[in-house]
């Protein structure tokens, strides 16, 4: 957890989009599109949240992907963690070590016990991670839902709908005979 990319928030949006479709699968390519980005880039990320279990494949022409659980039971650590893999805020390098009044061999008071500087590291990935792991998707999409106005949560419901509908052929068509 050293950094976390745009991958990170890239990822959540994405979720947040599929909070929002309900049942109905995204595309990598409709998720993409939502968010004026390159479906290779989120081809990248989305292996890496289906193999957690955050996110649900399905092929065919109804596919793509929903949550894969409840969006209450989802931590922003877990997807942290899936996209990022568990890695380490502070990487110490034992600099301790190489005080030159030691001449390459440090005492064993020098030594003893973590560093005090990792010590102060580890405590801040500590709180990082447990602050990650107490907010779910299901908090960050109610607090949108309260931003955002009526109009838009319809018009992008509207969007899933009519995208889905294109893909898998279900749009309703009028007869070639009908008046229009």
């Amino acid at each position: 957890m050293a950094h976390l990319t745009i991958s990170v928030e890239y990822g959540i949006h994405c979720l947040l989009w599929l909070v929002g479709s309900g049942d109905t699968a995204m595309s990598i390519r409709e998720l993409a599109e939502l968010q004026g980005i390159s479906p290779s880039f989120l081809a990248k990320i989305f292996p890496k949240l289906e193999k957690a279990g955050i996110v649900a494949a399905s092929e065919g022409v109804r596919g793509g992907y929903r949550l894969g659980r409840s969006p209450e039971e989802i931590s922003f650590l877990d997807i942290v963690d899936a996209i990022e893999g568990h890695k380490p805020l502070f990487d110490c390098q034992e600099v301790r070590e190489r005080c030159a009044l030691f001449a390459g061999k440090p005492p064993e008071w020098a030594m003893k016990g973590v560093c005090a500087i990792h010590g102060v590291m580890l405590q801040a990935e500590k709180a990082m991670r447990d602050s990650l792991a107490s907010q779910t998707l299901a908090d960050v999409a109610a607090t949108f839902g309260r931003k955002a106005p009526d109009a838009f949560l319809k018009d992008v419901r509207a969007w899933v709908d009519d995208h889905a509908a294109d893909r898998t052929g279900r749009r309703d068509k009028p007869a070639k005979d009908a008046p229009s």
